[in-house]
């Protein structure tokens, strides 16, 4: 048989609900390795040591802010799947479109490394709105 022969592949459809946890987990990924990364630049851990917070000097506030906003992105896969579909597609569109306009103010002056993981965190979030506003409608309902 040769390839013009064969019959396609076969092409399983995943929910949406599915597809926005897959998206929300590689956005995990982006921040986790972006945050890692980040440790290797020259002074960082220095800063860290001293004191130093994304926020400025370390807190428990300055803390609490950080891991809520890294929180949210981990909580949204299971929210996205176990959610009812109507609150499942509104959390993912106005998370998704917070959470990429962070990414978007964190940008300018960053290194090369977290622009690239950036521009992929954006593109993957705005993918979570995208399926979430298409959201196809069960016809059967009505």
């Amino acid at each position: 048989m040769d390839i013009t022969t064969r019959p396609p592949l076969d092409h399983w459809r995943a929910p949406v609900q599915l597809k926005l946890a897959a998206l929300w987990t590689s956005v995990m990924f982006c921040y986790i390795y972006g945050d890692f990364l980040g440790l290797y630049r020259p002074g960082d851990i220095k800063g860290i040591l001293a004191g130093e917070g994304l926020l400025g000097p370390t807190s428990q506030g300055s803390l609490l802010a950080v891991a809520i906003l890294i929180a949210v992105p981990a909580v949204m896969i299971f929210l996205s799947l176990a959610l009812p579909p109507r609150l499942t597609r509104w959390l993912n569109i106005l998370v998704g479109l917070l959470l990429t306009a962070i990414v978007l103010m964190t940008i300018p002056g960053s290194w090369a490394f977290y622009i690239f993981l950036s521009v992929i965190e954006v593109v993957l979030q705005s993918l979570a709105v995208w399926y979430a506003w298409r959201w196809p409608r069960n016809a059967s309902a009505s």
